[in-house]
C-alpha cells in the first residue's frame, strides 16, 4: 500500500517503513526510550527466525504475557510475519488459568515478563509449554534476547493473526480464531486499512497513537499494531495515570488514543485547574468503546475535548457500528450506525429480521470474515444464524439506522471495560465446603461502573458471618484473578430457582439496580 504525500510518494507497512525510512520513529516506550522502526524489524526478524529454529511453522499458537513494551510489538510482529496465531493473555490471570489458555490454544512458545514471574512459572509447569521465554530472569524461562541469531527476515513468511480469548457462558475463555490469510506480512492487510479508515484515521499524516490501556485488549492491540504499520509514532504507557496522560498528549502531540469509560471518569475527576493547563489541541479521534459510557459521562467529555470523542460497538468476534461525537449529540445514546462492509440486525426470537424501533438481540457480520470458538463447534454454532453472528445484545434500530443497546448479555459484568463472566467465579465459590449455592452478578460502581457482588446460600448448619465472608475470599483468591474478586458478599437462607435448577438471577440483581440504568 502507497500513499501519496507532500513530497514524495510513501509506503505502508512495518518492513517497508524500516527499508525506506529506517531511522523513522515506531514507537516511545513507558520510560520515555525511543525505537526506530529499523530497530522495531530488527527484533521481530530475530525473534522470528528464533521460533522458526524451534520448529514453529505456520498455524501454530504462541502465547505471550507481557506489559506494554517494545519486547511485546516485537514479538507480536515476530509471530505475525512467521504465520502464526498470537495470544496475548491478561496479566491479571493466575497461574492455572493461564495454563488453562497454553494448553487450550496448542501453544508451543510462552513470554512472559519478569513481573509475572510466579504465575508464568506456575502456568508453564502445569501446561508443559516447551519454549519458555522471559523479559526479565524467570527461573527455568530462556531471555527472549537469546532467541534467534540473525536479524535477517525468516525463511518461510506469511502473515498470521491474533487469537483473542473471549469468555463465555460457560465462564471457560474462548480462542476466537480465525482462518489465516496466506497474505504477505509486508502488505498491510486491507482489515487494518479498513478499521482506521471508519475513524478517518489515514496513514503517516502527522499522527501519533497514544496506547494508554494493557495491549492484552483486542481493540489495545489492533489499535497499535495498526498504527505502526500505517507509519504513525506509538506511544506506550505501561500504568495509566490521569494526568500522565495529558503530559503525554502535549508532550508528543498526540492525535488518537483507545479508551474506556473509567479513563473518562478519572480524567474528569481531576482538578479543573490541572485539565486546563494542558495543550490538547493536537487530538483528532479519541476511540472509546468495550462498555457502556454514561451520557453525563460522555457529554462532559464532548464539551471539554470536543467532537473527537467517536464511539464504537464491537467485539473480539468482529463488528460494528460507530458515531462521532457529533452524531451522538443528535443521537444521545445511540452507539452508532453499521461499519462500512458490516451488517448490523436486530432479529426477533424467531430469528426474523425486527423492524426499527422494536427490541430483539444485536446480531451482526463484518465483510466476508468468519470464525470459530477455539474447540467448541456448539458455541459457534449457537452464536449464528446464517452467516450473522450475536453476543446476546439486546436493543434496537431507529428509522435512520442507528443502534441503540437497551440490556446485555444477561450475567456478564463490565467492569473499567473490562468484561467479566459470572459463571466462572461461580464455578470456583460452589466448590467451597461451606457454600451450598451462589450467585454472581454486577451492581453499580460510580468509577468502575460495575463491581462484582456474590450472593451465597450458606450449607445446612452455616451461619453467615464476617469470618465466613473472609474464609470463602481467601479460598477464591487462590483460584481467581484479582479482577474477578467479589467486592462484597451478601447471604440468603436459598437462591430462587425453578424446578430445573434455573436461577432466576434477576430477582436478585434488580433491588441493586433499581432506580439505576442496567445496560
Amino acid at each position: 500500500m502507497t500513499v501519496e504525500g507532500k513530497s514524495k510518494t510513501r509506503t505502508c507497512g512495518l518492513w517497508k517503513i524500516a527499508a525506506e525510512e529506517p531511522d523513522r520513529i515506531a514507537l516511545v516506550d513507558p520510560a520515555g526510550e525511543s525505537y526506530s522502526y529499523r530497530d522495531l524489524v530488527s527484533d521481530a526478524n530475530r525473534y522470528g527466525r528464533g521460533l522458526q529454529a524451534m520448529g514453529l511453522r505456520p498455524g501454530d499458537s504462541v502465547v505471550m504475557m507481557l506489559n506494554n513494551s517494545a519486547d511485546l510489538l516485537a514479538f507480536y510482529f515476530a509471530a505475525f510475519q512467521t504465520g502464526l496465531y498470537i495470544v496475548a493473555v491478561n496479566w491479571h490471570l493466575t497461574g492455572p488459568e493461564v495454563a488453562y489458555i497454553l494448553k487450550d490454544s496448542e501453544a508451543k512458545a510462552f513470554v512472559a515478563s519478569s513481573r509475572f514471574a510466579d504465575a508464568a512459572r506456575q502456568a508453564a509447569d502445569e501446561s508443559g509449554v516447551g519454549g519458555r521465554f522471559s523479559v526479565g530472569d524467570i527461573d527455568g524461562f530462556t531471555p527472549l534476547r537469546d532467541l534467534g541469531d540473525s536479524d535477517e527476515k525468516p525463511e518461510i513468511r506469511t502473515a498470521g493473526g491474533p487469537m483473542l480469548y473471549t469468555s463465555g457462558t460457560t465462564g471457560r475463555p474462548k480462542g476466537v480464531r480465525r482462518p489465516l490469510t496466506g497474505d504477505d506480512p509486508e502488505e498491510v492487510p486491507r482489515v487494518a486499512t479498513g478499521f482506521f479508515g471508519i475513524f478517518g484515521i489515514e496513514p503517516f499524516d502527522g499522527h501519533v497513537h497514544m496506547c494508554s490501556s494493557p495491549l492484552y485488549h483486542t481493540a489495545v492491540l489492533n489499535c497499535a499494531s495498526i498504527s505502526i504499520q500505517l507509519g504513525h509514532k506509538v506511544v506506550l504507557m505501561d500504568r495509566w495515570d490521569p494526568e500522565e496522560m495529558l503530559v503525554l498528549i502535549e508532550r508528543h502531540r498526540v492525535t488518537h488514543s483507545h479508551m474506556v469509560p473509567t479513563q473518562f471518569r478519572r480524567l474528569l475527576a481531576l482538578p479543573e485547574s490541572t485539565r486546563e493547563k494542558y495543550d490538547l489541541t493536537s487530538l483528532r479521534v479519541m476511540i472509546h468503546g468495550a462498555a457502556p459510557c454514561p451520557q453525563e459521562v460522555k457529554r462532559k467529555m464532548l464539551a471539554w475535548w470536543g467532537p473527537v470523542v467517536t464511539e464504537y460497538y464491537a467485539a473480539t468476534e468482529g463488528g460494528g457500528t460507530v458515531i462521532s461525537g457529533t452524531e451522538w449529540l443528535r443521537k444521545p445514546g445511540s452507539v452508532g450506525t453499521a461499519w462500512p462492509n458490516s451488517v448490523v440486525k436486530v432479529l426477533g426470537d424467531d430469528g426474523h429480521e425486527l423492524p426499527a424501533g422494536e427490541t430483539g438481540e444485536i446480531y451482526m457480520r463484518m465483510g466476508q470474515s468468519s470464525f470459530d470458538y477455539h474447540h467448541d463447534r456448539k458455541k459457534t454454532l449457537e452464536s449464528r444464524v446464517g452467516d450473522l453472528f450475536t453476543l446476546g445484545d439486546i436493543g434496537f434500530l431507529d428509522e435512520d439506522g442507528y443502534l441503540f443497546l437497551c440490556d446485555r448479555k444477561s450475567d456478564m459484568i463490565i467492569s473499567g471495560g473490562v468484561n467479566i463472566y459470572p459463571a466462572e467465579i461461580e464455578g470456583e465459590i460452589v466448590t467451597h465446603p461451606k457454600v451450598a449455592d451462589v450467585a454472581v452478578f454486577g451492581v453499580p460502581h460510580a468509577d468502575w461502573g460495575e463491581e462484582i457482588k456474590a450472593v451465597v446460600q450458606p450449607e445446612a448448619g452455616i451461619d453467615p458471618s464476617d469470618e465466613l465472608t473472609e474464609d470463602i475470599m481467601n479460598f477464591a483468591r487462590e483460584r481467581l484473578a484479582k479482577f474477578k474478586l467479589p467486592k462484597s458478599v451478601d447471604y440468603v437462607v436459598e437462591l430462587p430457582r425453578d424446578p430445573n435448577g434455573k436461577l432466576y438471577k434477576r430477582r436478585l440483581r434488580d433491588p441493586y439496580w433499581q432506580g439505576r440504568a442496567n445496560i
